[in-house]
């Protein structure tokens, strides 16, 4: 790197860009050659965590159109359109959605395409292939596979390392096998499986620095303590529904209603009977915000219409009571919400 801009140590010059929000990253890199380089580099990345200019961003894709993915930016209200998942599997789905050391990443899932002339599944029940995009360079990039393939998994990131435990290797195998992902050495290991596996599609959240794994009907629940890696079992009878984690604290979306989780003990945040009918959306907590991105309005008495959503409505949780606003809907996404996950850059 040389003269990036005049008069300015190129070491000084990098920390001025460092400073331009993410989403004006492709208008610099049409101002020379050596901005471009620069705005493309892993100093780039180096250098927004060191000025305290990191952003998060939201990961999201949804069944419409097929493996896509959208960012959006929370400041700004702006979202923004990712190149296509370069996966030969049409549809892919009951994946798992993570991000760590500035990129995201997909793991495992399958094909929820259907043949239109037999209404069967059309393609693979569960992949280990692992895909990560690198938001500086702007490319989809092919990790090491997953141990086992796998679909309906529980992913999270636990000390900057990505887990994946339980799911489905095909529609009538559920698994208890566990691994652990590391990004920098592009390297995955086993580690203790789950004590019990269940005929059921299984999700993950991480409160405390632990992963808790929790299985569709039931009330226990499976935690990992990253510290050991060892398994213990809880009995919470947390409420079932989306789920979004803010300081540490669980919200559910359950009954017509928001509520926070703490241990056994469920308390009423807000209602959300205006969204009785909207299904298969995504509910996730951004600093001390809860969103509730996408998913479809499902038929009712009177209406036997399905309709693709792209709206995104915000709980802002931060004054004495809570209170609804609207972000910007997405742009190019809508319907059922498939991915979605946090992005810091």
């Amino acid at each position: 790197m040389s003269e990036l801009i005049e008069g300015l140590p190129d070491a000084v010059a990098l920390r001025c860009l460092a400073r331009v929000p993410f989403f004006l990253h492709p208008k610099l890199e049409l101002v020379s050659r050596s901005w471009k380089a620069v705005i493309r580099s892993p100093e780039l990345f180096k250098a927004r965590q060191e000025v305290g200019s990191t952003e998060d961003l939201l990961c999201v894709c949804a069944f419409y159109p097929e493996n896509l993915w959208q960012l959006f930016d929370p400041l700004r209200d702006l979202w923004i359109t990712l190149p296509i998942l370069p996966s030969k599997i049409r549809h892919l789905s009951h994946f798992g959605a993570v991000s760590t050391a500035g990129k995201l990443f997909v793991l495992g899932g399958g094909s929820d395409a259907v043949d239109p002339q037999t209404g069967d599944q059309d393609g693979i029940f569960a992949t280990n292939e692992v895909w990560s995009y690198d938001p500086i360079i702007r490319e989809w990039s092919p990790c090491a596979s997953m141990l086992v393939p796998r679909a309906m998994f529980a992913c999270c990131v636990l000390d900057g390392k990505i887990v994946v435990v339980g799911g489905f290797t095909s529609c009538r195998k559920s698994i208890s096998q566990a691994e652990m992902y590391d990004p920098d050495k592009d390297v995955w290991v086993s580690i203790p499986d789950l004590h019990r596996t269940h005929n059921s599609a299984c999700s993950g959240i991480v409160i405390g620095g632990k992963l808790h794994v929790l299985h569709k009907g039931l009330s226990t629940v499976q935690v990992l303590d990253s510290k050991g890696l060892e398994w213990t079992v809880e009995d919470y009878h947390w409420l079932q529904g989306p789920m979004a984690v803010i300081q540490d604290s669980l919200y559910v979306m359950s009954h017509g209603s928001i509520s926070k989780q703490d241990g056994n003990v469920s308390k009423v945040v807000v209602s959300v009977s205006d969204f009785r009918r909207r299904i298969s959306c995504a509910m996730t907590g951004l600093r001390d915000e809860i969103y509730v991105i996408g998913g479809v309005i499902g038929p009712d008495q009177w209406n036997c219409d399905i309709r693709p959503m792209s709206d995104v409505d915000v709980l802002m949780m931060c004054g004495e009571r809570p209170t609804w606003r609207k972000a910007a809907p997405m742009t190019q996404c809508r319907g059922t919400i498939l991915g979605c996950t946090q992005l810091r850059i």
